[in-house]
């Protein structure tokens, strides 16, 4: 919330900066030069109110990519679990085909920037698929747990899509190999504004 309420008050600060600066455009006393230039000034200013809120999505969405890239692996990109789970994320082979990546081992753990992509596509792929339980519950609480977009796209990631599903039609809670449940992931990754397409 904290958040949100700062870059609504950086956006209202700049904002009424472009207003005090901006003038009438269309007063006929101004020369056409004059004109050109508080257009420019005007356009510039809203380029840096979009500048400032990307800077803000692009922060948050690092600061979730590192806090899940620790939880799956401590941010390490060379690890393997005992399931096979690849990568900081932990992809597994078959997500990573259904995402149309057909690499090796070898290539997929030496390579952090694909690491990087896989994660985005993913949480694309699952934003799409989960988008109506999204839009139904984001901001209200559902057995004991406050939803978030980040909070369910953190559990899809952990449980799959399915598991997401399930737990919003009937309350059932999906646990991994380790015993960890998708509501602990709904919980640990709430509230982060990531802004994805």
């Amino acid at each position: 919330m904290k958040k949100k309420i700062l870059i609504i008050a950086l956006t209202g600060v700049v904002l009424i900066s472009v207003g005090m600066t901006n003038g009438d455009i269309s007063d006929s006393s101004i020369d056409i030069e004059t004109k050109l230039e508080l257009v420019e000034t005007k356009r510039l200013k809203e380029e840096a109110i979009k500048d400032s809120i990307n800077l803000y999505h692009q922060s948050e969405l690092d600061k979730f990519l590192t806090e899940v890239g620790h939880r799956e692996s401590t941010n390490r990109y060379d690890v393997v679990n005992r399931w096979g789970y690849m990568g900081k994320y932990q992809f597994g082979r078959s997500t990573l085909k259904g995402l149309g990546y057909n690499v090796s081992k070898k290539e997929f753990l030496s390579n952090h920037d694909l690491q990087e992509e896989a994660m985005m596509a993913l949480l694309n792929h699952n934003k799409d698929k989960l988008q109506a339980y999204i839009d139904i519950f984001d901001g209200k609480t559902v057995n004991g747990i406050y939803i978030t977009e980040s909070g369910i796209l953190a559990a899809a990631h952990l449980g799959g899509q399915g598991s997401v599903k399930r737990f919003f039609k009937n309350g059932r809670v999906f646990r991994d190999g380790n015993g960890t449940k998708i509501t602990s992931y709904m919980e640990k990754f709430s509230g982060y504004d990531i802004a994805l397409n």
